[in-house]
C-alpha cells in the first residue's frame, strides 16, 4: 500500500484494513508500545486508508501539544463517540465553535466552584455518603466498583443538574452499568473495527451495535432532565451548570448560529459523564487494589492521615499540603493505573513540520499517554508501584512534569482540577475510616487489567472494608 514518505515511519499496511490486524485487540497499548520501541517517538499506522500519527514519550508529546500547540489543537476523528454524542458538544466542535463553548464551560465551572471551597464541600458530603455506604457492608467481601462509580456519578449529576441519587437506586445503577459495558465494547476488537470503517459497520450486525444501545439510558435521562430544567428555570438564581447554560441559551435565542441549545446542553452533560465517571471510578478501584497488593504502603498512608487529620472530620484540601506521602501514593495510582492510555485524537490544522517529518493538514494524531506515564527518563521505576516517583530526598511531595494523565495543551481534560480533588477526597476518606483486607495473600493478587483500549479496565476483585 502507498505510504506518504513525509510521514513518520511505521509498519506495512494492507488494503482496506490498513494496520488493524497488527494491533492487538483488547490491548492497543501493548501494540503501540512495541511499535514505539521499533520506530521511535513518532510513528504512523493506518486505519483503513487513513493515516494516524502516534506520538510517544514526554518530549515528543510536549513538543506537539505545547511548543506547536496551535498546529495540533483541533479534535480528530472519533466515530463511536461522535455517534453517541450526535456530533455535538465541546469534545467534537472545531475552530471558533469549539472556542466559544470551551470558554463558556471553563468560566461556568469556575463560577460554580471548580478548585474552590464550593466543590470541596460538595465532594466531602458525597465522601461521607460513600463512607456510610461502605460501612453498611459490615466487613463482608464486596466488589467496590458500584460504590465508587455511583459516588463519582453523583458528583457529575450534582454539578450538571443539581441532584444526586441514593446508592440503592436500581434504575440509576443499571444506567451506570450499561455505560461501563459501552466502554468495554469500545476497547474490544469490534469497537476498534467500528472506528476503522464506521460507514460499513453501521449496517452490519455484531457486538459493536450494543455500544450505542448501552448509552441510550444515560442519553435519555440527560435529555429528559434538561427539558425539565428548562421548564423550571429561575434565571435570577442559577445553581448548577444546566442553569447557566440555559440562561445563555435564552440570551442567544435570536442568534441562528448559536451553539447554545438544548441538544448541545444534553450532549455536553453526556460528555461530562463519559469523561468524569468511569475514569474516576476505575482509578479509585485500581487504587484500592494497589493498596491490597502493597499493605505496607497502605499502613504508611494510615499513619500519615492519623497524624495530620482530626478523627472528628474527613480530610480536607488544606490537609493535602501536609499529606506528602498520601499525595504521592494518589499520583502513583494515577500513573501506573493508566486509566486513559490514549488521549483523544487530535488533527493538525495545516501542513505541519514535526521534527524531520511533514504531517499533512487534516491528519489525525494520537497522543500515547501510556508512553508518557511510563517514560523511564522521568520515572526511575516505571513498571512498578513506587510512590517515590513523587517524593524528594526529604520525603516531601515532588511534582513530576511528565505526570500528565489528563493530557496537556488546549484540548486537555476540562475537569482536571475537579478530578484531582475528587480522587484525593474520596480515597483519603475511605482510608481514614477503613483498613483494606483481601482473602488472597498479597503475592496472589493480580494487577493485570482486563483490557487496555479506550480505557484501562481493572481486574475484578473483592475487598473487606474493616472499620478503623
Amino acid at each position: 500500500m502507498f505510504r506518504n514518505s513525509k510521514l513518520p515511519p511505521g509498519p506495512t499496511s494492507f488494503p482496506i484494513v490498513g494496520n488493524l490486524f497488527q494491533l492487538k485487540s483488547g490491548d492497543i497499548v501493548q501494540s503501540f508500545t512495541k511499535l514505539y520501541k521499533k520506530y521511535g517517538p513518532a510513528f504512523t499506522v493506518y486505519l483503513g486508508n487513513r493515516p494516524l500519527v502516534v506520538l510517544c514519550g514526554y518530549k515528543a508529546v510536549k513538543e506537539a501539544l505545547i511548543d506547536q500547540g496551535e498546529d495540533f489543537y483541533e479534535r480528530g476523528r472519533m466515530p463511536a463517540f461522535e455517534k453517541i454524542n450526535q456530533g455535538s458538544g465541546v469534545t467534537f466542535l472545531k475552530g471558533e465553535k469549539w472556542k466559544q463553548i470551551h470558554t463558556f464551560l471553563l468560566m461556568t465551572l469556575r463560577d460554580l466552584g471548580m478548585g474552590k471551597k464550593n466543590f470541596e464541600e460538595l465532594m466531602t458530603e458525597e465522601a461521607q455518603c460513600l463512607v456510610e455506604e461502605i460501612r453498611n457492608t459490615k466487613k463482608l467481601p464486596v466488589n467496590p466498583s458500584s460504590y465508587l462509580i455511583q459516588a463519582s456519578a453523583n458528583i457529575i449529576t450534582s454539578i450538571a443538574l443539581g441532584t444526586r441519587f441514593d446508592y440503592g437506586d436500581k434504575e440509576w445503577i443499571t444506567i451506570l452499568a450499561d455505560m461501563n459495558k459501552c466502554f468495554r465494547i469500545m476497547g474490544s476488537f469490534w469497537g476498534q473495527l467500528y472506528d476503522l470503517i464506521p460507514e460499513v459497520m453501521c449496517y452490519l450486525p455484531g457486538p459493536h451495535n450494543q455500544m450505542f444501545k448501552c448509552m441510550e439510558g444515560l442519553t435519555n435521562f440527560v435529555t429528559k432532565r434538561v427539558k425539565l430544567k428548562h421548564e423550571t428555570l429561575d434565571p435570577s438564581c442559577p445553581l448548577n451548570f444546566s442553569d447557566y447554560f440555559l440562561i445563555r441559551m435564552e440570551q442567544e435565542k435570536q442568534n441562528p448560529c448559536s451553539q447554545f441549545n438544548e441538544k448541545s446542553l444534553s450532549m455536553n452533560i453526556l460528555q461530562l459523564y463519559i469523561g468524569g465517571v468511569e475514569t474516576i471510578g476505575s482509578t479509585l478501584k485500581y487504587g484500592l487494589l494497589f493498596l491490597l497488593k502493597y499493605p505496607e504502603i497502605e499502613e504508611k498512608v494510615h499513619k500519615e492521615i492519623d497524624s495530620v487529620v482530626r478523627r472528628s472530620c474527613l480530610p480536607s484540601i488544606e490537609d493535602r499540603r501536609k499529606l506528602h506521602y498520601t499525595n504521592a501514593v494518589i499520583h502513583e495510582i494515577q500513573r501506573l493505573g493508566d486509566i486513559v492510555p490514549l488521549a483523544g485524537t487530535h488533527e493538525v490544522v495545516r501542513d505541519t513540520p514535526f521534527r524531520e517529518y511533514i504531517i499533512p493538514k487534516g491528519t489525525n494524531v494520537c497522543v500515547f499517554l501510556s508512553s508518557v506515564l511510563s517514560d523511564s527518563k522521568y520515572f526511575s521505576d516505571p513498571w512498578n508501584f513506587n510512590p517515590g516517583h513523587f517524593l524528594d530526598e526529604n520525603g516531601y511531595f515532588k511534582a513530576n512534569e511528565a505526570f500528565i494523565p489528563f493530557s496537556m495543551g488546549k484540548r486537555k481534560c476540562l475537569g482536571e482540577s475537579l478530578a484531582r480533588m475528587e480522587l484525593y477526597l474520596f480515597l483519603t476518606a475511605i482510608l481514614q475510616n477503613f483498613s483494606l483486607k483481601s482473602d488472597l495473600e498479597p503475592k496472589e493478587i493480580n494487577l493485570t487489567p482486563v483490557s487496555k483500549g479506550f480505557e484501562t479496565v481493572p481486574p475484578s476483585y473483592e475487598v473487606h472494608f474493616l472499620p478503623r
